[in-house]
């Protein structure tokens, strides 16, 4: 092989690899794997509950009180899936209202 063709040669296969890499890195984006965007998505999607929704305590908590009584508002959500209630102190759970009908 000439001494030309293989510079051609050398000079297209290091455009390809250079193509190649940047072609990944725009592919990979935000540098997170794909398990870790379906854990984000998971999680986005299973929240229980959200701010300026109203929940009620189940009855066994609360006895003696209307449905009325034991409904309050949400003020926050917190990382570890608790929520934060207006009128109410502490952190509440998931467990503890009433299901959604």
């Amino acid at each position: 092989m000439k001494k030309r063709t293989k510079r051609l040669l050398g000079g297209a296969a290091i455009a390809a690899a250079a193509v190649g890499a940047i072609g990944a890195i725009v592919m990979k984006g935000d540098g997170k794997s794909k398990r870790q965007r379906r854990r984000e998505q998971e999680r986005a999607i299973d929240v229980w509950a959200r701010p300026g929704m109203n929940v009620t305590f189940r009855a066994e908590l609360m006895p003696g009180r209307e449905p009325s009584e034991r409904t309050f508002q949400v003020t926050g959500l917190l990382p570890s899936g608790r929520v934060l209630l207006a009128g109410v102190t502490g952190e509440h759970t998931q467990k503890e209202f009433e299901p959604l009908r």
